[in-house]
């Protein structure tokens, strides 16, 4: 199966707030819409910060994936974060979320992206074993630590 990619525009908001709903709920993540929304709108207008891919066909994605970018000292230069993705559960399973952690990598980096980072649940094996696969690994001496603002 092909995992197309396709920026997300502010005319797909309503169609990626379903799937972003979905996976929200689906790892107990509480979601306030208003808040979510207003955090995706900027990304799908085209700010320099991050963007939005659809994955699959258009009208009925299979998933989503969010980057955001930033400027990384160690990496050389700019770099990324896998913010989240999500494959909807009925075609999970077929390599969609590999070919796109396979692929959108490669393109990235030939627009200049030095590094990409991405956070996964210690208790997700599923999401490590996907991740490893693509070529993603722990850094060791290191652990994301986060202060909300």
């Amino acid at each position: 199966m092909s995992a197309a990619l396709r920026l997300a525009r502010p005319d797909d908001l309503d169609r990626l707030m379903t799937l972003v709903t979905a996976f929200h709920t689906e790892v107990g993540l509480k979601q306030d819409t208003d808040k979510t929304r207003d955090a995706l709108a900027p990304m799908l207008d085209g700010i320099p910060h991050g963007c939005v891919y659809l994955i699959g066909p258009g009208r009925a994605p299979l998933g989503y994936i969010i980057l955001t970018f930033g400027w990384s000292v160690e990496f050389g230069g700019m770099d990324g974060f896998v913010d989240e993705i999500y494959i909807r559960p009925a075609v999970r399973g077929r390599g969609i979320a590999t070919e796109v952690l396979l692929d959108l990598p490669k393109a990235l980096a030939g627009a200049g992206l030095m590094a990409l980072h991405l956070e996964v649940d210690r208790n997700n094996e599923t999401a490590q074993k996907l991740y490893l696969r693509t070529g993603f690994r722990q850094r060791d001496s290191y652990m994301l630590m986060s202060k909300v603002l």
